[in-house]
């Protein structure tokens, strides 16, 4: 009878101490929960500023103008090319992936060069562009920090345009006759830009300006009217380009 009655004390104390062992476990850790991926998008929004250099050519084509008649005889062409430097401004909106600017762009420039003239062997023409301006608007697609654009708009060149006594000749590299002239015509180009931080970017652009054909009259050293030409030129050019932009930071997307 007492080991019947020990052993159903022994029982019923294992019971009861069952429940307290668990509750002496100790608890699961706790394990966050990752955070969710974030995605930065780069926003083309913004004022910026920025500087530029690179090269170019303008081709120029002279055709003398005959004092009574007016009537036009060639006289040669030649590339005038050389190096540039130069800064722009500009402000740009982005909706969704389409980015729209307008720029304003100024250079100084020694795009130069010279052919000795078909009709007057003694001469040798020589024309030198010393600057130009660009106004234009952009329109452009990105894809997060690479943005591709088009633009196009006004240009004006200055140029300068010399006759000299051609080589082989007496008094060769004399100054015959000389002019100056500021033409304004059309540009286009398009560029390929990378936003490398926040608010850095650098790119490459290629630019055609279209600047027609033009009458001028040069001029001898003591101002005397020497010949008239109509001198017809574009200029191509590839510049590479770094902006720095305020407004529109990067934005974080969820």
């Amino acid at each position: 009878m007492k080991k019947i009655l020990y052993g159903t004390i022994g029982i019923v104390a294992l019971g009861l101490s069952a429940p307290a062992s668990a509750a002496d476990l100790a608890a699961r850790p706790y394990t966050k929960a990752p955070p969710p991926m974030i995605a930065t998008i780069y926003d083309w929004s913004g004022f910026y500023i920025g500087i530029n250099g690179g090269g170019g050519s303008s081709h120029k084509c002279w055709d003398f103008v005959a004092p009574t008649t007016g009537t036009l005889f060639g006289e040669g062409c030649h590339n005038a090319t050389g190096g540039t430097v130069g800064g722009q401004v500009g402000y740009r909106w982005q909706s969704a992936n389409w980015v729209f600017g307008l720029e304003g762009q100024g250079n100084w420039a020694d795009f130069s060069g010279d052919n000795v003239s078909t009709l007057f062997l003694a001469q040798r023409n020589r024309s030198k562009i010393d600057a130009f301006g660009l106004i234009t608007g952009q329109v452009g697609y990105a894809w997060n920090n690479v943005l591709f654009y088009v633009k196009g708009g006004g240009a004006v060149v200055a140029d300068k345009f010399n006759v000299y006594t051609a080589p082989g000749f007496a008094g060769a590299g004399t100054l015959l006759a000389s002019t100056s002239d500021n033409r304004w015509g059309g540009t286009v180009g398009a560029g390929l830009e990378f936003g490398f931080a926040p608010n850095w970017s650098v790119g490459v652009e290629y630019d055609h300006i279209f600047l027609g054909s033009r009458t001028l009259t040069l001029n001898t050293p003591g101002g005397a009217a020497f010949q008239t030409d109509r001198i017809s030129q574009n200029v191509d050019m590839g510049l590479v380009r770094v902006n720095y932009r305020w407004g529109g930071p990067v934005i974080a997307k969820y």
